[in-house]
């Protein structure tokens, strides 16, 4: 099921004074990047996203408020949104400040400079599907029909994550084509039982609104497995790592399963702790656990060191394979409960390791 945004105006209000360089009439004009265009730096953590709610008028402050403090509820975005047409054909489109979006998008979204570049321009970002449907060239101008008449640079293609959402500009592209102001909420809530938050959230937003699951039921165990085990020296990036530290010591588990969990606890290494728990490093162990699974890792020597990637990322991959964690289905589901006593926390990293997959193969 995909979420389905409202039409905007279908009134055209030519636009030939606006000094923004990637909109204005219909008229062809330069496509110019803004000076200044910056692209900001990756979030420190991510975030998924478990619900969207739309409607049709937008939502109020006071509906966003109420979801905020629905239970079990981490966070919330609220975001702009209409139904355009794009090179002459209907494009589902999103609008917010990247500061705020970013975190929301799938990992290798949210890691690309050069997406968040085009974004702050003012260019748009679609889906891969999108982009070779409306026959896009990136760089290039086409037509767009919202609440004005404009030309719009395509950017880039990007993994968005949200079913039924083609394409996303920035905040101020969006106020410029007239998209609906808070049109939809997206909602993180990984410990909720989603059918009685999803019961929830349509209370508050009414009859008229949608609530769309973007989390499957029963997130799937079934992820890609690497089996290249590096000969010698250390992993140049986290990727690598998680790549090597799972086949050397884990062989037949998931080298994504690392990777997601590396971002839930610590956003790969920017967040080391100690937690609110006294959990330390990039894989946040207890110091107690770790005394039981800290290993040297890489050619590491001495004392394990809980706060070295090359040591955390291996022994957060042994003990989950003592956990049964290779064998996947429910033995891998039970091997991450283990890591944390929650089944929230096993969907929200088998959700996120799904995004891996589908993004690095």
């Amino acid at each position: 099921m995909a979420v389905s945004l409202p039409q905007t105006g279908s009134h055209v209000i030519p636009d030939p004074g606006t000094p923004w360089g990637k909109v204005a009439s219909a008229t062809p004009v330069s496509t110019t990047r803004p000076a200044g265009a910056q692209p900001g730096t990756p979030p420190r953590q991510l975030v998924v996203p478990d619900i969207i709610a739309a409607a049709p008028g937008g939502i109020s402050a006071a509906q966003i408020a109420s979801i905020t403090h629905l239970g079990n509820v981490r966070a919330v975005l609220a975001i702009d949104g209409a139904r355009i047409t794009v090179n002459g054909e209907p494009v589902n489109v999103l609008a917010a400040p990247a500061g705020r979006l970013r975190s929301w998008t799938p990992p290798a979204t949210a890691a690309s400079t050069a997406v968040w570049a085009d974004f702050a321009a003012g260019d748009l970002i679609t889906s891969a599907a999108a982009a070779s449907g409306l026959g896009l060239q990136a760089g290039r101008g086409y037509p767009v029909t919202a609440a004005i008449q404009a030309r719009l640079t395509f950017g880039a293609q990007a993994l968005l994550g949200i079913p039924g959402v083609d394409a996303i500009v920035n905040q101020a592209q969006g106020a410029r084509l007239g998209l609906v102001k808070n049109v939809a909420v997206l909602i993180n809530a990984p410990a909720a039982r989603m059918d009685d938050l999803i019961s929830q959230v349509k209370g508050v937003v009414g009859g008229a609104g949608q609530v769309v699951r973007l989390v499957p039921e029963v997130v799937s165990t079934k992820l890609p497995v690497d089996t290249r085990v590096p000969t010698a020296g250390k992993p140049a990036n986290y990727l690598m790592l998680y790549h090597a530290s799972a086949a050397r010591y884990c062989p037949g588990m998931s080298w994504t399963v690392l990777a997601a969990i590396g971002e839930i606890e610590s956003n790969n290494g920017q967040n080391m702790g100690p937690s609110s728990a006294g959990a330390l490093g990039p894989m946040q162990f207890m110091p107690s656990t770790w005394a039981q699974w800290g290993i040297d890792g890489f050619g590491d020597t001495g004392p394990p060191n809980i706060m070295n990637p090359f040591d955390a990322v291996p022994s957060a991959a042994r003990m989950l394979c003592a956990d049964g964690a290779a064998q996947g289905g429910q033995a891998l589901r039970q091997a991450i409960f283990d890591y944390n006593h929650a089944d929230w926390y096993v969907n929200e990293v088998l959700a996120l390791a799904g995004e891996y997959a589908r993004e690095y193969g």
